[in-house]
Order: C-alpha cells, then sequence, then structure tokens
C-alpha cells in the first residue's frame, strides 16, 4: 500500500523542477513517517539533476538535507513519538547486517540506498525531501534538539555530518585545544570552522 504526496521533481536534466506527485511506502514494522518542513539544497543535489556524476532515473525528487516532525511510527519504533522533530540525511537504507553497517558505517556497506536516485531493498526507486512527506526507517532518523530551529538543522545533515564525521572518527572530539585544519571555507568549510570553535578546538 502506498501513499501519493506532493513533490518537486526533475523531469529531465536540462529542465527546472516541476510539480508533480510521488507515491511514498506504508510503513513498515521500523518505519516512521514524518512530514517535511525543510530541505537544504546541497550542490550534489544540483550535480545529480543535471546528471554530471552519471544518468539517472526521471522522474527523480531531489534533497537529502530534510527536518520535519514524526507523524506515525511503525510497532518496532522506540525512541520516537509522533511530535518529535526529527532530520533524515543522505543515506535510505544499507544491509544492516554487514561489518560496515556493525560499526556504523553504512556508507560503506555494499548495499546501500541514497535518500534519491536509489534503489531500496524492496527494489523501488528512492525519492528525497523535496516533498510534503518522507517515509524512512528509523536507523537513518535522527533527533532535532528543540532549541535548534528545523531550518537551520537542515543542513547539518549533510554539510555537518561531512566535516563532524572526520573530526570524531580521528578522535578530535573531547580534546579541547587540539588543532583542526580546514582547507577551504566554502559551505563545509564554514560549518567545520563553526564545530570546531563549539568543540573547544584551535
Amino acid at each position: 500500500m502506498t501513499t501519493n504526496v506532493a513533490a518537486y521533481q526533475a523531469v529531465a536534466s536540462d529542465a527546472p523542477l516541476e510539480k508533480g506527485t510521488i507515491e511514498r511506502r506504508d510503513l513498515r514494522p521500523d518505519d516512521i513517517r514524518i512530514e517535511i518542513e525543510f530541505a537544504g539544497i546541497c550542490h550534489s543535489d544540483i550535480h545529480t539533476v543535471r546528471e554530471e556524476w552519471g544518468p539517472i532515473e526521471f522522474p527523480m525528487v531531489p534533497g537529502h538535507e530534510i527536518t520535519g516532525v514524526v507523524t506515525k511510527a511503525g510497532r518496532n519504533v522506540t525512541g520516537f513519538r509522533v511530535g518529535d522533530r526529527v532530520g533524515v540525511g543522505c543515506i535510505a537504507a544499507s544491509c544492516l547486517d554487514c561489518d560496515r553497517c556493525r560499526r556504523s558505517e553504512e556508507n560503506y556497506c555494499d548495499r546501500v540506498a541514497l535518500t534519491y536516485n536509489g534503489v531500496f531493498w524492496d527494489g523501488s526507486v528512492t525519492y528525497g525531501g523535496y516533498s510534503r512527506a518522507l517515509v524512512a526507517d528509523k536507523r537513518f532518523v535522527v533527533r532535532v534538539p528543540d532549541a535548534l530551529p528545523l531550518d537551520a538543522a537542515a543542513p547539518l545533515l549533510c554539510a555537518g555530518v561531512t566535516v563532524y564525521s572526520p573530526m570524531k572518527h580521528h578522535g578530535m572530539l573531547g580534546h579541547p585545544g587540539a588543532s583542526l585544519g580546514v582547507v577551504g571555507l566554502g559551505g563545509l568549510g564554514h560549518v567545520a570552522v563553526k564545530l570546531a570553535k563549539a568543540f573547544g578546538l584551535r
């Protein structure tokens, strides 16, 4: 069973996005339904729509810096309830069982599916956050603190994670005064500087 949802979709690589409808799956036991409030514009959205990174399946709904509010949760979902403020990033699915998934490195899983222009477990095509609602597996949903506005939180689901992850991977967090080098102060670079300052890095 599916639900029709309004969305902005790309119908060709050289055409502007246009209004349309897409189908969202009904909730599985581990799924969460989210009413989308904000979706950032990441440059990878633009590259993908223009087929600059290879051919894609049209129509395609971009958007992977997604924030919104939980409207429904599957029977196996714990830690989330209706009304919670949440976010979804670049990944919609992975096998959840390989060594990489068990180490929370789903992005290296051989069966990873991106939030859009990917293929989900059941063979269906994934659609992104430029839409009214999203159904996501609980593993790929994060809580957004009440003190953080949802519009400001959205870019953290890609740009923020991209710079936070190496800081964590290389053991920099929890070591105030450690030095961090940032090469380039574009979208990611300025987020890296802000995170470094927040964690007391130099």
